[in-house]
């Protein structure tokens, strides 16, 4: 079991509302199809992530549960290394957990690892950095089997390298309005991205960005620019430019959520493995990028 996490709830703020009351903190490492779901987060009519995991974490449990996510991912959208975690009365060993609940989520979600903190652990708001990567196939036919894991270029090869050149105007903390949903309900569109990287990747092209946190489809905003980049469509002025006039209206198509994956979640002193994409041809669990336990993520994200 990795180091309890000991970081002190914020008065007046939902992560001290979410953490008093029930005794024992049970954090969860996710897997996920996001193509069977309208997102992770709980919906009224329709079926997500979330209302999956509660329902199957109540069984267990013998008692209502309610989950937070490290990122609330869109429909559609995969996740390799998503992580929750819930408050309950009841004690279960950790391999209980996994187990059990696993055995009662649809074949489209998984329970990978669970941990039992000594101390508070809140999911969304102790995490230091979210990873996602997104997949495109540059192939002359769109993908057929594996269609719902990867979003398909029209156009081909993408230039890999002037779209990780231009993937580097959006490293920083900036406003990032120009990539982010008519939708989002942040507060403020101010994000610091610590990492962008874009490469070819056994035949795929995958861009990869390591953010604080991101803002509502903020990721599949920026692969539709650097897409668009790659095709020899804009440049990387244009999208320096675009970051900086903050016009959403002006910024090239949304790529499809199939592509997308959440596959690393950043914690103090908590060391979790990174789960590339199974498309890649990479074993998830490989360490790509993994950070140590308490490091900055500018430091170790390179």
């Amino acid at each position: 079991m990795a180091e309890p996490l000991a970081v002190p709830g914020e008065a007046g703020s939902d992560r001290s509302a979410a953490v008093v009351g029930p005794a024992h903190c049970v954090a969860l490492g996710v897997e996920y199809d996001g193509s069977a779901f309208s997102g992770f987060q709980r919906q009224r009519h329709a079926g997500s992530v979330q209302q999956a995991l509660e329902q199957a974490a109540s069984a267990v449990a013998d008692e209502p549960v309610q989950v937070v996510a490290a990122g609330r991912t869109d429909a559609g959208v995969h996740a390799t290394q998503q992580v929750v975690s819930f408050r309950t009365n009841a004690a279960r060993s950790p391999d209980a957990w996994r187990r059990g609940i696993s055995s009662l989520t649809p074949p489209s979600v998984g329970v990978v690892w669970a941990k039992c903190p000594a101390a508070v652990f809140h999911a969304r708001f102790d995490a230091l950095w979210r990873r996602y990567m997104y997949v495109f196939s540059d192939a002359p036919a769109p993908p057929v089997v594996g269609r719902s894991q990867v979003g398909w270029s029209r156009q081909r090869p993408l230039d890999v390298a002037a779209m990780h050149r231009a993937a580097q105007c959006l490293v920083g903390e900036h406003d990032f309005s120009a990539f982010r949903a008519a939708g989002c309900q942040s507060r403020s569109p101010r994000r610091r991205v610590h990492r962008a990287r874009v490469r070819r990747w056994h035949g795929y092209v995958a861009i990869d960005v390591v953010a604080n946190a991101f803002l509502l489809r903020m990721v599949r905003n920026v692969a539709g620019a650097l897409r668009a980049v790659g095709a020899g469509d804009l440049s990387t002025a244009a999208v320096r430019s675009l970051l900086h006039g903050r016009d959403r209206r002006l910024a090239p198509p949304t790529a499809p959520a199939t592509g997308l994956y959440l596959v690393a979640v950043g914690y103090r002193q908590w060391r979790l493995p990174v789960r590339l994409p199974p498309v890649l041809g990479v074993a998830p669990g490989d360490a790509d990028g993994q950070p140590r336990a308490g490091s900055a993520p500018a430091a170790v994200l390179r």
